[in-house]
């Protein structure tokens, strides 16, 4: 059941970013290699738990019925906890200084709880059936999705300790402009995509009643929004004086993507 999820496939953003910016800064990549692992498997471990009836009620992702579906509510909630067990074992195992691993960990544990993804699951749920304002939806993604598409890339800068503060604030600014960037569109493409090439059931949110970028500002003004964020990112790139190559073809695959 572990497997079935973490192995579905799925864009891979968070581990592609963990990547690109190793290659950026100059971090061997079989240090990435953990840090992207168990950054994916707390991100498949989320899914698994979203999917469920108590939460999202969906029985597709990724073109494939919902771990809850293909095996059973329990297992799917034991797979997911077993993956998130699994994401800081693999974390501590990172081939770095006990110091750097302590501060991986930590990180990692801080991004994935209540003041990032747990957190802003929670508030999500709690906006169901409500109208929010911009303010409050901007911090519920910020937690639940733009804190674990961040996490990759601060992760990867900590093995850096000797790199510039303000280089790195740059790499930070780029990931949270990402981030934004990233929800947009996922909301746009919930209102206008279909369930075939989502690989999820599309109007889910919808369905659901959750308040959304379209739903607050309109179609237009949420593209408006996705664009001037990506722009952002790619002014921080553009600032940075490492190669960032590999990061601005991601940044134009989540603004380009249909899925």
């Amino acid at each position: 059941a572990m497997a079935y999820s973490l192995m579905a496939g799925g864009k891979r953003i968070r581990p592609l970013l963990v990547y690109a910016t190793a290659k950026s800064v100059g971090t061997d990549l079989t240090v990435a290699d953990n840090i992207a692992a168990a950054v994916e498997m707390i991100h498949a471990y989320s899914l698994i738990h979203d999917d469920l009836p108590a939460m999202d009620d969906d029985e597709l992702r990724r073109g494939q019925a919902t771990n809850h579906i293909a095996f059973d509510e329990a297992t799917a909630i034991l797979a997911g906890d077993a993956l998130q067990s699994l994401a800081f074992e693999t974390i501590a195992s990172t081939p770095t200084s006990p110091d750097n691993v302590i501060q991986l960990v930590k990180k990692l544990a801080q991004a994935s709880g209540f003041n990032g993804m747990a957190g802003g699951q929670s508030l999500d749920l709690e906006a169901e059936n409500k109208l929010i304002t911009l303010s409050q939806l901007q911090n519920i993604h910020a937690l639940k999705t733009g804190a674990l598409l961040k996490i990759g890339i601060e992760l990867v800068l900590l093995t850096q300790p000797k790199l510039a503060p303000e280089i790195s604030d740059l790499y930070i600014n780029f990931a949270t402009e990402l981030g934004i960037s990233f929800q947009i569109k996922d909301d746009l493409l919930d209102v206008t995509g279909d369930t075939h090439t989502l690989g999820k059931p599309a109007k889910s949110d919808t369905r659901n009643h959750k308040s959304t970028y379209p739903s607050l500002l309109g179609l237009n003004k949420a593209q408006q929004q996705a664009n001037k964020h990506i722009d952002n990112a790619y002014q921080a790139l553009q600032q940075i004086p490492q190669d960032t190559t590999a990061l601005l073809q991601l940044a134009q695959l989540v603004i380009d993507r249909d899925h």
